[in-house]
């Protein structure tokens, strides 16, 4: 393996000079430079983050702790962290909690001991194991999802965004509207868009039926079973319109509507909030909410990296959305 010694004996240096070199750190003549960076080009040499890490009390990496990788909210985010960093020389450490609440604490401390610069949690919950692992770990921090106590946090207008969408149905026309969401443990997917609901109905004095209700788990299928109870539970009061929290569960209930023969939009509208690829290719294409994900990582990044250079109080961010209305309203 190719050492920082061979490198400065090739290029007939000192190793403090190829330290300068790589480090980006004092000066060093350009025919030197381009000397040093051939000889590492040529020999694939790959300098040692851990050592760089003792020298500078710096790893040069930002842990992100994800709820589920696979999702295109998280793919985009993930794209904007990345876009920012990257741009400051620092790499990105990325874990999957799969939307267990211990694997957001786990992860804390894992990231803690790979010593880490900092933290970008997306996160699904609050509670008060996590804000004491929080500060625990004395990191900079950064909530994207939810509003942490005493951590900066970008938070999603969810309740607002719920409100509009809920706003637009019944300015259709639409006075029936079910409603399929996620559990309360979640406070901004399954406690905020639910109360713009709520709200938005009391203001019309529209009905609240509890049989027009569900609540699912963020998948395809729990959006699909949902739709299948609201429609079996109310063969003879069908709602006409149905908001669902995700676009993922509003394409599972679209498709139960489409086995049933319930025309979409004409026996129901249907609308989610993510504004996913998919949202705009199925049949008919769904109305939706867009929260600009990709801004927000490169926002959450920003707030991060300003935190690195200076320690900073908690701040609250308020990330803007729209409502783009297709073809299932």
């Amino acid at each position: 393996m190719t050492t920082i010694n061979d490198i400065a004996k090739l290029a007939n240096v000192s190793r403090t000079t190829v330290s300068r070199v790589l480090n980006n750190n004092g000066y060093v003549s350009d025919e030197v430079r381009k000397r040093i960076m051939k000889i590492v080009e040529e020999t694939g040499y790959i300098p040692s983050l851990s050592a760089k890490s003792l020298r500078t009390k710096k790893s040069g990496v930002i842990g992100v702790i994800l709820p589920k990788i696979s999702t295109e909210t998280a793919s985009r985010v993930v794209s904007g962290i990345n876009e920012v960093v990257a741009s400051e020389n620092f790499q990105i450490l990325l874990t999957d909690t799969e939307l267990n609440k211990e694997k957001e604490i786990e992860y804390i401390r894992l990231l803690q001991s790979r010593h880490v610069d900092g933290i970008i949690l997306l996160a699904t919950n609050i509670n008060d194991r996590l804000i004491s692992t929080i500060e625990d770990a004395a990191l900079p921090f950064i909530s994207l999802g939810q509003d942490l106590p005493g951590v900066t946090s970008i938070v999603y207008d969810d309740y607002h965004a719920s409100v509009d969408m809920t706003n637009m149905l019944i300015g259709q026309g639409h006075d029936k509207i079910a409603f399929i969401g996620v559990g309360e443990e979640d406070p901004s997917v399954g406690v905020e868009r639910k109360k713009g609901y709520f709200d938005s109905l009391e203001k019309h004095q529209l009905l609240i039926n509890d049989s027009w209700i569900q609540l699912g788990d963020f998948s395809i299928e729990s959006g699909y079973e949902c739709m299948k109870k609201i429609v079996k539970r109310n063969e003879d009061n069908l709602p006409t319109a149905v908001f669902v929290v995700t676009d993922r569960m509003a394409i599972g209930a679209m498709e139960y509507l489409r086995e049933q023969g319930i025309r979409i939009p004409q026996d129901m509208a249907v609308a989610g909030i993510g504004a996913s690829t998919l949202s705009q290719y199925v049949t008919p294409a769904l109305t939706t909410i867009d929260y600009f994900n990709k801004e927000a990582g490169k926002k959450a990044a920003q707030l991060l990296l300003q935190q690195l250079k200076q320690k900073k109080e908690k701040e609250k961010f308020i990330q803007t959305y729209r409502l783009i209305k297709r073809d299932s309203v």
